[in-house]
């Protein structure tokens, strides 16, 4: 598989702050990457590095095989799309689409015929003598994004691009995103602060903090074996619950640091008497009797219901949170019994907060 984009170690200080930290990072021909992370991780100075908006202090970079360490962002033939449209208002979508062809000074022809391609692929084929000021939030997103297509660069860089629209339009636009990215075939290179954009989106997703690659690799990967407690809090919506254990006996088995010393069941060999911190997906626990054999014993203590999903939160310490679907059949104040699949439960260490191997 052709790499399109390489970063070695790559270091970026500014002043005494270090932003970037060892970053390593291949990007094959035709791959979507995510960069997520909280704010200030260094995923949009991350991304503006790679487009040469930023320098970086050491590392090599290269795209197409080609050394762009030196390069300004001009020479690097990479398109970025902003979190602004950043539109020229006084301009038709038609000359928007085309005006960087026009510095370059293409024929005013295949300008023309560029533009009702681009149309074509962004689906604006009947707004192209439109102003912006005409056009719903999604159409200038989209005309933004074409303004990047029709220049027919190695790669497309993202900054939040959909961060400025309503939730539903939101929804809409991560499919045309993903969509435009699959008819094209580009590499793109896509920062978000939403995991779930991240996770419906990429095809590869780099998880970073404090300017560190924490994780990286295909989305449900990250999901399924988090690489630490990091990963794990922040892959998921809703939030992975915590809870301090201790190992048993019998090295399968943790006793939990709940009211009733609750024990689950793991699927991994631990050092018996070991000290751990479990994770539970709140999608993974099972809702039951508070007598069940072998359930986590707990009492309601609020209830959000959704409509398709209702959040079930445990009273007292630790908080538990639980998924469950449809409508809610609880109320606060019942006793439930809570149980897990072994296979569905993680062990960190409480340290370095590394997940223990299984």
């Amino acid at each position: 598989m052709t790499k399109q984009i390489e970063l070695i170690g790559i270091q970026k200080h500014y002043g005494g702050f270090h932003a970037l930290k060892d970053i390593d990072l291949t990007i094959p021909q035709g791959q979507f990457v995510a960069l997520v992370g909280p704010s200030g991780c260094g995923k949009s100075t991350l991304l503006r590095s790679i487009a040469g908006l930023e320098r970086i202090t050491s590392g090599e970079m290269r795209i197409a095989g080609v050394d762009v360490r030196d390069l300004p962002p001009r020479k690097r033939d990479l398109a970025m799309v902003f979190q602004s449209y950043a539109l020229y208002p006084h301009m038709s979508v038609r000359d928007n689409l085309t005006y960087a062809l026009r510095l370059k000074g293409v024929s005013k022809a295949e300008r023309a015929k560029a533009a009702d391609k681009v149309a074509g692929i962004i689906g604006l084929e009947n707004l192209l003598d439109r102003k912006p000021r005409e056009l719903s939030g999604g159409q200038r997103q989209r005309v933004a994004m074409g303004r990047a297509i029709i220049r027919e660069p190695k790669a497309f860089l993202f900054d939040e691009p959909l961060s400025n629209l309503d939730a539903a339009l939101r929804v809409r636009m991560r499919k045309e995103v993903r969509g435009l990215h699959e008819r094209i075939g580009a590499t793109s290179v896509y920062v978000t602060h939403d995991q779930i954009e991240a996770m419906t989106m990429a095809d590869h997703v780099v998880v970073l903090q404090a300017g560190r690659i924490e994780q990286q690799g295909p989305p449900m990967e990250l999901y399924d074996k988090p690489a630490n407690r990091f990963v794990a809090g922040f892959i998921g919506s809703p939030a992975m619950n915590f809870v301090d254990g201790v190992v048993g006996e019998d090295g399968r088995s943790v006793t939990l640091s709940m009211p009733g010393t609750p024990v689950v069941r793991v699927a991994t060999q631990t050092a018996p008497g070991r000290a751990v911190t479990v994770g539970l997906r709140p999608e993974h626990l099972i809702v039951g009797p508070p007598d069940a054999d072998g359930a986590i014993q707990a009492r309601i203590g609020a209830v959000e219901p959704t409509g398709s999903t209702t959040y079930l939160f445990t009273e007292g310490a630790p908080e538990l949170l639980i998924t469950t679907e449809g409508t809610a059949r609880h109320r606060a104040g019942d006793a439930i019994g809570l149980t897990i699949a072994p296979q569905r439960v993680h062990l960190f260490d409480p340290q370095r907060g590394s997940a223990l191997a299984p």
